[in-house]
């Protein structure tokens, strides 16, 4: 005679039971989510609060004739310091915007051989510190979120010591989001009808999108956030999680509610852009710089140039190759504005 299989009857599950389960696992997410949102929060604040690079030594003598000067940035608030370089009959004005954990002076001393081309080139050009580097006021730094501001200050500031019409921006690493964010924020005219659709602070600039006539970007990156992410990589040990948090909270404690798709606002660009980035750049990512070259020129071939300079890293191009670096930036200038 077979054995027959015995069905054990199952044990039914209390009311009581049930919501103390269902209790267990709401805490746990619970628990997980505030443990989550405290590494985003620690991290965010600490990459905000990275401490300012000073200015190097540099003998007074070894620059051009430049005039020191302080203005304030567009949030009203912070303070900023600058060099303004002035050439005779001048083109335009050149305001370099430098990257995050960096000064006025990107290159160090080796910058001043771009200067001087520039002032041979007829272009004035204005170096500043954005805020919490260099000499510049301000205790955090928001990876182009709030240099924005600072970008809009120190063309309003040009604008007033400046005798030229227009300027050309020139954005190296997160330079390039804060230059773009500032261009994005600006009114396409100064009518009335236009400016009710601006805050204040924008609406009294005296100034519109037009008054950017070029830009020149080292190392632009795909979207606004790329130039977070790669900090919480290195800076957190849960980046796995943390990197997809980090970003929108540093946009928050900046005030600002979402990223820039930088790719898509520098292929629309009306006006001439030139690129320059590393062929080994793992910061951003060489191959999506190339992606945003490609989708320039199919967009606008009349108005791009660009150089891959292989060999050098994220914001490292002038330093492996300087003569070629400064060549694409005479190229760029003699080609658009001269």
């Amino acid at each position: 005679m077979g054995r027959g299989i015995t069905k054990r009857a199952g044990k039914r599950l209390s009311l009581s039971g049930l919501i103390v389960r269902v209790a267990l696992v709401l805490s746990i997410l619970a628990a997980a989510t505030i443990a989550v949102i405290v590494m985003t929060t620690s991290t965010a604040n600490n990459l905000m609060s990275i401490e300012s690079k000073p200015l190097p030594n540099i003998p007074s003598n070894v620059l051009p004739p430049y005039s020191a000067t302080s203005f304030t940035s567009a949030d009203d608030q912070t303070q900023l310091s600058g060099w303004f370089f002035k050439t005779d009959d001048p083109i335009s004005t050149i305001i370099v915007v430098h990257d995050t954990q960096s000064n006025r002076l990107p290159f160090s001393v080796s910058m001043v051989q771009m200067i001087e081309d520039f002032l041979n080139m007829h272009f004035n050009v204005f170096l500043f510190d954005l805020r919490n580097s260099g000499e510049s006021g301000g205790t955090i730094c928001g990876y182009g979120y709030l240099e924005w501001q600072d970008v809009l200050g120190a063309i309003k500031h040009v604008k007033k010591i400046s005798v030229t019409k227009n300027v050309v921006l020139y954005g190296i690493g997160s330079g390039c989001s804060a230059c773009l964010l500032a261009m994005d924020k600006l009114p396409p005219s100064l009518d009335t009808e236009v400016l009710e659709n601006y805050n204040k602070k924008i609406a009294d600039l005296g100034f519109d999108e037009h008054y950017i006539t070029g830009i020149i970007l080292d190392s632009p990156a795909k979207n606004s956030d790329d130039y977070i992410t790669p900090f919480v990589m290195k800076k957190s040990k849960m980046a796995f999680i943390t990197k997809n948090f980090v970003p929108y909270a540093i946009r928050v404690s900046s005030g600002e509610s979402g990223s820039l798709n930088l790719a898509a606002k520098i292929s629309r660009l009306p006006i001439p852009v030139c690129i320059i980035y590393g062929g080994r750049d793992t910061f951003v990512g060489s191959d999506k710089i190339g992606q945003i070259v490609e989708e320039r020129k199919r967009m606008n071939p009349n108005t791009t140039m660009a150089t891959m300079i292989s060999g050098a890293g994220y914001c490292e191009s002038y330093m492996i190759d300087q003569n070629g670096y400064r060549q694409a930036l005479k190229d760029f200038l003699q080609q658009y504005f001269i």
